[in-house]
């Protein structure tokens, strides 16, 4: 999860006027995902609060994260690193540890450990072991955002962090349409991703142009925090909404109603002599010009208001589909 928990509408020992009842309850030995709260604090279960006061020991995305919330909630327990750059070699740690009869909570920053998060190789290589593994039910940015977006539930993908340059999102949006198009569905179905506020308008424009403006989408923004926001409405209408801001910030869960030949005209649904513009166009403009199939190329991305690359990657591909 990208959410960072903050002390902010967030009831605990120092807001309630009444300390949370110490327990001493006995835990099995095993592997605890603890979800976490994703801004508000009040939304730790208490089921959380009494395995993270009686594990042995809680794994960490980082720990001087997780520090603050447990120092919240009056808890003192020994904490280790647990993160994408040491996750194989803590996790042999860990699972000698859990071997040994251990009970370990694994928590991330915030919301639900191994979403887009580390933990999911540390749960197979405790399954792997025959280590028991309890998930503690909590908060989560995705399925929280989707609940009330007003997309439909019944049918939904989540897809994580799109990749960040602008060329290797472009060519993954269009394998994503390609997909979803070759994919026989009685019922409308709802992509969730994970975005950055810095890049949310150059993907919204780059679905725009891909699958189409009138998609309906959803960007939902500071989820339980004391600034949360949705904006509902067609990709086209969110991404002018937020265009004329003068600054987006928080972490943002974008949701969008799934490309289909029926309601998308961008140009990964297009029809074949749609998908050919390019190759088209190109040869036109050499033909026309006398230029070369690279000043082609050039001139075509500055008509298009897109890069010579993208573009580049696009005829390639025209190409090998006609092959």
């Amino acid at each position: 999860m990208p959410d960072h928990p903050q002390l902010e509408g967030a009831p605990g020992p120092s807001h309630s006027g009444t300390r949370e009842p110490k327990s001493d309850t006995q835990l099995a030995p095993g592997l605890y995902l603890v979800a976490t709260p994703i801004g508000n604090l009040g939304d730790i279960t208490l089921r959380a609060l009494d395995v993270l006061r009686n594990v042995d020991r809680i794994a960490c995305e980082d720990t001087r994260q997780t520090q603050k919330l447990l120092n919240h909630f009056q808890i003192a327990k020994p904490t280790v690193s647990y993160h994408q750059h040491n996750e194989h070699t803590r996790a042999t740690e860990l699972i000698e540890d859990l071997k040994s009869g251990k009970a370990i909570a694994l928590v991330s920053d915030a919301g639900t450990p191994a979403i887009n998060d580390p933990g999911s190789w540390l749960v197979r290589e405790a399954i792997a072991a025959g280590v028991p593994v309890i998930p503690i039910p909590g908060a989560n940015a995705a399925i929280s955002a989707l609940v009330a977006s007003g997309l439909p539930t019944e049918d939904f993908h989540f897809l994580g962090f799109l990749p960040e340059k602008s060329g290797a999102r472009r060519t993954w949006l269009e394998e994503l349409a390609a997909r979803e198009q070759a994919d026989p569905r009685s019922t409308p179905r709802t992509l969730i991703f994970y975005e950055a506020p810095h890049r949310i308008l150059e993907t919204l424009a780059d679905i725009e142009e891909l699958w189409g403006s009138t998609l309906l989408a959803v960007v939902a923004r500071e989820l339980t925090k004391m600034h949360e926001e949705f904006v509902r409405g067609t990709v086209a209408e969110v991404r002018q909404e937020l265009a004329a801001r003068d600054r987006i910030r928080g972490e943002i869960t974008l949701l969008v109603e799934a490309p289909t030949p029926a309601k998308s005209s961008g140009t990964a649904l297009g029809t074949e002599s749609a998908r050919e513009t390019i190759v088209a166009r190109v040869a036109r403009l050499q033909s026309e010009s006398g230029i070369d199939e690279k000043e082609a190329l050039k001139r075509l991305a500055r008509e298009l208001g897109r890069s010579k690359s993208d573009l580049y990657r696009e005829l390639q591909r025209e190409r090998a589909r006609k092959r």
